[in-house]
Formats: C-alpha cells, sequence, structure tokens
C-alpha cells in the first residue's frame, strides 16, 4: 500500500513553479511548439529548427513532457491539443506572446514584494501600483494579451440582445485593445463604438478596429475616465476588467459616472473575475484577487453580490450575473431602468 499521511509534495511543487514559468518561456522564446508542429519530432530536428543545442532540447523537451504541454513516444515529440491551439505560433489561437505582458518586470517585482504588500493592503512597489497615471504596462497589455480576449468579447457581445440592425451607442471604457467594443460592432451593423482609454492605448484599439473592418464605426476618446466627459447617451456602456483595479467606492463612482452615461433603457456590462461568496472558487477565478493584492493599492476580485451593492448605490434598478464559461470570467449586467 502507498504511504499515508502528511506530504512535503505541495511545498516543493509550489516553491520550484518557477521553474515551470521560466521551462515555458524558453519555450516560447525558442519557438518550440511551431518547430514540433511543422513535423519536427526528435530531439536534434527541433533543436536544428531552434538553433539550440540537442542535449539542451531534449531535457527542455522531456521537462514539457512531464508538465503536459508535449507527448513523447520513444524519442519522439508531438504537441497536445492544447498546445496545438495556444502555442504554435501559425495558430490564430496562439498565446505566447502574452508572456510580454504576464511577464513583465514591473509585474514581477509586484510580487517579489508580496511580503510588504500583505502588511501593507495593497502593491508595496509604489503608491497606485499599476493604476498609476498613464502607466506604459497597459500598451504592453493591449498588445500582449489581445489573443486571449476574443472568446470573451464574443459572449459578452451575447448579452447585448435585441434586433442586431437596430441602432446601438456602445462605450468601452478602459478598451485597451478595444476588442470588446469591437466585438459589439461586428455582431451589430449599425453600432457606433466610442472608446476611452490614454491616448497611447488607443492606437493599439484602432489597429484592431480597422483590423476588424469597423473602424469607421470606431471613435477614439483619449484621457482618464475619472476625468473627462464621457459623453452619451450610450445604450451600452463597456466595463471590462476595470473594476478590479480600485476599491469599493470608487467602483460605485464608475457605475455613477455610467448611469449618467446611459439612455433611459440602457445597461452597463461588467466584466470581471467574480469568485463565489467563499472566495475561493472557482480557483481559476478566486486567486486573481492575489493579483490585484500585488499589483494595485486597494484592488480586489468581487463577488456578485458586492457587485450589485455597488450598481445600487449608483442608482441601478438591478444587476443580472452571467458566468461565460468555458472561460475564467464572469459578467454582471446592470440596467438603468
Amino acid at each position: 500500500m502507498p504511504p499515508t499521511g502528511p506530504s512535503p509534495a505541495l511545498f516543493f511543487e509550489t516553491v520550484n513553479a518557477f521553474q515551470r514559468t521560466e521551462a515555458l518561456r524558453a519555450a516560447i522564446e525558442l519557438d518550440l511548439f511551431s518547430a514540433v508542429a511543422a513535423g519536427r519530432r526528435s530531439a536534434a530536428e527541433i533543436a536544428d529548427a531552434c538553433r539550440a543545442s540537442a542535449r539542451g532540447v531534449r531535457i527542455l523537451a522531456d521537462y514539457l513532457t512531464i508538465l503536459g504541454f508535449l507527448r513523447k513516444q520513444a524519442d519522439q515529440y508531438e504537441l497536445t491539443p492544447d498546445s496545438e491551439v495556444f502555442l504554435n505560433r501559425a495558430s490564430s489561437a496562439y498565446l505566447g506572446g502574452a508572456v510580454d505582458f504576464l511577464l513583465t518586470s514591473p509585474l514581477r517585482e509586484c510580487f517579489e514584494n508580496l511580503t510588504a504588500a500583505v502588511r501593507r493592503g495593497g502593491t508595496a512597489t509604489s503608491d497606485e501600483g499599476t493604476v498609476s497615471h498613464d502607466n506604459p504596462v497597459w500598451v504592453a497589455f493591449a498588445r500582449a494579451m489581445a489573443p486571449l480576449m476574443h472568446l470573451p468579447a464574443e459572449l459578452l457581445a451575447g448579452l447585448v440582445g435585441g434586433d442586431r440592425d437596430r441602432p446601438l451607442r456602445v462605450l468601452d471604457v478602459a478598451a485597451g485593445h478595444g476588442l470588446f467594443g469591437i466585438a459589439i460592432a461586428r455582431h451589430y451593423p449599425n453600432a457606433t463604438v466610442t472608446a476611452l482609454d490614454w491616448a497611447n492605448v488607443l492606437t493599439v484599439a484602432a489597429e484592431n478596429a480597422q483590423r476588424a473592418g469597423v473602424a469607421d464605426r470606431h471613435t477614439l476618446l483619449p484621457g482618464s475616465a475619472f476625468e473627462i466627459d464621457w459623453g452619451g447617451p450610450y445604450d451600452v456602456v463597456l466595463l471590462t476588467n476595470f473594476l478590479h483595479h480600485f476599491d469599493a467606492s470608487t467602483c460605485e463612482q464608475l457605475a455613477a459616472r455610467s448611469l449618467a452615461a446611459l439612455a433611459p433603457d440602457g445597461r452597463a456590462l461588467t466584466l470581471e473575475f467574480i469568485p463565489n461568496a467563499d472566495r475561493v472558487t472557482p480557483p481559476a477565478t478566486a486567486t486573481f484577487a492575489l493579483t490585484m493584492l500585488a499589483t494595485t493599492a486597494r484592488g480586489d476580485a468581487y463577488t456578485f453580490a458586492e457587485y450589485e451593492r455597488i450598481f445600487a448605490a449608483a442608482g441601478f434598478a438591478r444587476s443580472e450575473f452571467h458566468p461565460l464559461p468555458p472561460t475564467t470570467q464572469q459578467a454582471v449586467a446592470s440596467y438603468k431602468s
């Protein structure tokens, strides 16, 4: 019988987790997965394509096989279905570029100072962390994270509902890459979208709107969401991956600005990491609270009950919760009337 009782396995898996990160980053930098997708199967063949040593590739590829990114039969490697879709550079769903944001030095520094952040109750790297004025990290975010947002954007667009041919005025707050407003514009041919964000970030949204063929219905509104006039009235206000950066009172201010910008029958659509009331499930959603602790002064992963209170306090009539499987995010639809 296998031994039972306490095990140090979780400790060692966690304390050595950085090795997994660096192995994956090395494979992406070498474009190892694309080499395997192109038919290189042995360590020597992959090494030749990646301009690396056969010994180095063999050890890295074996480690990636152990992690579940590759499969191995004899001395031949092949991609798993997930790696084929998300780590092959030829795939339209390629996520390798996301490491340019997720592993950027400012974000890693935040986690290197996590002990101080826990003591302080917020990021220890600066007063405001990633939400400091016109932070250049959001340009990296807009460029690197867009591939991850295609599916959530499509699912969120499905919450707009109604006649697809009706005129629709949309405000995309903190638009970033712009994909959420762009998805609505693609599905609603008479929709016009106003993208609000810092000017340098909006260059990315403009590029994506041009690429999607909706640039003629996509307007840029550069500036701070806290300072400039939002205009309106709008039928839909998008608050996507934005509110989690702030404390509840600041979220309420943004909700109030959304209410004021909406037409009488308008709605705000919020996309967020919304854990269950226990704050530990579902794990992929609930763990986001730690990211906010490390990288922002007062941000959090709020429950739906908290979002209900935030939007009700701002004057919204009601809010609805919408899970968005298979993504790790959820949505809240808040109605003005």
